[in-house]
């Protein structure tokens, strides 16, 4: 799958013609640090959806400690519900220093205390389903992504991808109508669009009555009319429901069978004014009938 990462910084987003270029998903920023938000993030999820595309979120990290990253975390996480939108993907902790922000602030570059970190994020953005974004140097020594657990999107700008990772960012410079994003490729083949808006989930089909079941309605239905005889003046026939899609014909045909087998008992009792059948010929009656069916 094919997919593009954007912020605020890309503006007036052509969702149609991203979609139109075979683009399937977009990793949309929720923002930085503890306070930083991405005024963009809602209405990208919402505008790609309608689009056609799923959704991930990702936030850039300027945690210098463990605590700096359970911080973001919760922040992440409460940008996210309060746009009240879907995510398909993952919340990706983006980990890096693009900016030289860590570099700046006496930031420990070791592998442990970058996966510390790590850690902190993911186990504070639970139960979100979270990964790890990072570039290909630091998931080699700086973030031990094999403790971690967790899916990793890695970044290397190159004609091939030599981490291999859950997904992979190939360029920063995807140009599409004009626009240039990151270009992604999503390798997990599970990561099926679902739940997007105009796309409606497959049905389950029904399972036939079975004659146990068709006995069981037929009797209580007996009862009932038993309890509440018909009006004598007939009411006009109604017309007959057309059965949903979805159900199966075993049962529509069942139901036919109860409506017309009761019918004929109340017209043959009215004709003939004699003694109501009792529960053991109805037994019968129906199972020779069901036998007949089958």
């Amino acid at each position: 799958m094919r997919g593009v990462d954007v912020s605020v910084f890309n503006e007036s987003v052509d969702w149609a013609a991203l979609k139109a270029a075979g683009i399937d998903f977009a990793i949309c920023r929720t923002g930085y640090g503890k306070s930083g938000f991405d005024e963009n993030f809602q209405r990208n999820v919402e505008e790609a959806h309608k689009a056609g595309l799923i959704c991930g979120a990702y936030h850039y990290s300027y945690a210098l400690t463990p605590s700096d990253a359970a911080a973001e975390a919760a922040f992440c996480k409460g940008i996210i519900e309060r746009a009240g939108v879907l995510l398909e993907l993952p919340v990706w902790f983006s980990m890096s220093d693009a900016d030289e922000y860590k570099k700046r602030h006496f930031f420990e570059f070791t592998k442990s205390h970058v996966t510390n970190i790590c850690k902190a994020f993911l186990d504070n953005i639970a139960p979100l389903n979270a990964g790890v974004y990072s570039n290909l140097s630091w998931l080699e020594d700086l973030i031990d992504w094999k403790s971690l657990g967790c899916k990793v999107w890695s970044a290397q700008y190159n004609a091939e991808d030599n981490f291999k990772g859950y997904m992979w960012q190939y360029t920063d410079a995807l140009e599409i109508g004009g626009q240039k994003f990151g270009g992604n490729i999503l390798y997990d083949k599970d990561a099926q669009p679902q739940a997007v808006e105009g796309v409606s989930a497959p049905v389950q089909q029904q399972q036939p009555a079975s004659p146990q079941s068709v006995i069981q309605n037929i009797l209580a239905n007996a009862r009932e009319n038993a309890n509440n005889p018909a009006p004598t003046t007939p009411a006009a026939p109604a017309t007959p429901a057309k059965p949903a899609a979805s159900e199966a014909p075993q049962t529509v045909s069942a139901q036919s069978a109860i409506s017309s087998i009761l019918n004929a008992s109340r017209k043959n009792a009215d004709a003939k004014k004699s003694a109501p059948e009792s529960t053991e010929d109805k037994i019968k009656n129906i199972l020779a009938g069901v036998r007949k069916k089958n």
